[in-house]
């Protein structure tokens, strides 16, 4: 491969997250190796460790950078304000749109979590535990408003998460129903289950 125009800071640094995220996707974290990111980028082996100081950091920034963003737009997605049940709605429409449009990076996120460090894990637990957070307090929000069945709001939690998370796995663009669609039918889905008519 021809040598990455500009190969040199920002633009390196971005081709070579995009890359890895691909290889990691395709092959797995333990199948790739440097110099096979190297190749995909167009640079040389030895030119990664202007950027990087090994694999580990690599898988590390793509899942960090997955779980600040997927907190971050999660607590935009959320009124503050509103009530539980609109709450729990809302939670549910970003984190289907957000599983479906982030496939590849969910995908590492989940699956290659027993590939990261014990202190690079124990952050990512950390991350992940914050964003169930998000919807355990809904749940129990609801519930104490009588407005959602949520005796175990944890249990519940981790139920709807393993449902909705698992969209990513199936979901396949121009299928049969829309994005939009996908959404709705989740959110009816939990709603029939969990919400006090």
């Amino acid at each position: 491969m021809a040598r990455t125009a500009g190969s040199h800071g920002p633009k390196t640094m971005e081709a070579i997250r995009k890359a890895a995220l691909t290889l990691i996707f395709k092959k797995g974290y333990e199948a790739i190796t440097l110099r096979q990111l190297a190749d995909a980028v167009g640079i040389q082996p030895g030119s990664l460790y202007n950027h990087v100081r090994n694999k580990q950091d690599i898988l590390f920034d793509l899942v960090h950078d997955h779980m600040t963003v997927l907190l971050s737009e999660a607590t935009a997605a959320i009124p503050a304000d509103a009530t539980p049940r609109a709450q729990l709605e809302a939670f549910i429409s970003f984190h289907v749109m957000y599983h479906i449009t982030r496939r590849e990076q969910v995908f590492i996120a989940n699956s290659e979590l027993r590939s990261l460090e014990p202190d690079n894990h124990a952050t990512i637990v950390a991350l992940r535990r914050e964003y169930e957070g998000l919807l355990i307090g809904i749940l129990r929000r609801g519930r104490e408003d009588g407005s959602l069945r949520a005796e175990e709001p944890t249990i519940a939690a981790y139920a709807i998460l393993s449902m909705l998370t698992g969209i990513c796995t199936w979901y396949q663009p121009g299928g049969r129903k829309s994005a939009e669609q996908l959404v709705a039918l989740h959110r009816d889905l939990i709603l029939d289950g969990i919400a006090v008519r």
